[in-house]
């Protein structure tokens, strides 16, 4: 599996493409607490826009959101401001530090209920790494390409890389402060073109295991069959991943995921066996017919001499839906 370099940490020509994006990711999860985030800072130069998400998971089961778009042409890559969020590069692949401070939208975890009301918030935290960043350059790599890589490499960028950290900090709602002791999380970036409405589906996941042992990727629905990618570092390596095998209990609704069965499958040939228990679900995102459905799982790890791991992450399941609503590609 590919380890890359600082400069990767960096922006990246610009290149032709209308869609070109080069977008910035983090997530969190306190456990004591039981609040952290998912956020992502996208710019698109071509398109002359700068753009910032952030959900923020809140003690009290909510999700709180805030979204911002200013003008941008030009890259940046150290120092990332949009709005009341504000993403700041310490050390390349190493550390950075992540503020806000204004008001989300608060709303319940709950699908069907759009009640909303203002919570101020302050975000005071910083992420080291604990993993090398693992990952793609998007470069030709001169082998042959599978006809689902080259479907889906219009639609979710050419280089990637990803990292998993601890977080220390904290959060403040409403006046009150949640300091975080043991909150994990990873992080992305993406660079190439970049457009939401291409795959048919997705199983992303991001997974950490205490210190030692995380997980990240994505199964990716293409119209030439599913592309598997990902990686695991079992505390000492990193391994790609050759297959996510997901079968996945859903609520009544027949696209909410509730608990996750998945076999991680590496290509040393081991097999990682998870549970992660889906503790809330956003809906996070809807274009035309896409459906994004955010999960906050709760993971068990069953290791081979018995014991069992507990940790946390994200399970995010992408649907495209039919004209009744139902997931195009039905869900495993």
């Amino acid at each position: 599996m590919p380890i890359l370099e600082a400069r990767h940490d960096l922006a990246h020509p610009v290149e032709g493409d209308t869609a070109w994006s080069e977008s910035y990711y983090f997530n969190a999860y306190d456990p004591g607490t039981d609040s952290g985030f998912f956020t992502r800072i996208g710019i698109r130069p071509n398109e002359g826009t700068m753009d910032v998400g952030m959900s923020l998971w809140l003690p009290d089961g909510e999700l709180g959101e805030y979204r911002w778009v200013r003008e941008q042409r030009e890259m940046v890559d150290s120092v990332l401001q949009v709005g009341d969020v504000r993403y700041e590069m310490l050390e390349a692949l190493q550390s950075w530090h992540l503020t806000m401070d204004g008001e989300v939208q608060a709303r319940p975890c709950v699908r069907g209920d759009t009640t909303t009301h203002t919570v101020p918030v302050a975000l005071d935290v910083r992420f080291d790494a604990v993993t090398p960043a693992i990952g793609t350059d998007g470069q030709p790599s001169g082998g042959p390409k599978t006809a689902a890589a080259a479907a889906a490499a219009g639609t979710v960028g050419k280089g990637h890389l990803e990292q998993a950290g601890r977080w220390a900090g904290a959060l403040t709602v409403d006046g009150t402060r949640h300091e975080w002791h043991g909150a994990h999380g990873n992080r992305d970036r993406s660079w190439g073109p970049r457009r939401w409405g291409g795959p048919k589906m997705w199983r992303w996941f991001s997974i950490n295991i205490g210190e030692d042992m995380h997980f990240g990727g994505i199964r990716l629905g293409t119209g030439a069959g599913d592309l598997h990618r990902g990686w695991v570092w079992d505390g000492t390596r990193a391994t790609s991943v050759a297959e996510w095998r997901v079968r996945t209990e859903l609520a009544d609704d027949g696209v909410t995921h509730r608990v996750v069965h998945l076999d991680v499958v590496d290509k040393s040939g081991r097999i990682y066996s998870l549970r992660g228990d889906v503790l809330r679900v956003a809906d996070i995102g809807r274009a035309g017919g896409t459906m994004v459905n955010e999960g906050l799982a709760r993971w068990t790890y069953e290791d081979p001499a018995g014991g069992t791991q507990t940790g946390y992450g994200i399970a995010e399941y992408l649907h495209q839906l039919d004209d009744g609503g139902r997931p195009v590609v039905p869900v495993e």
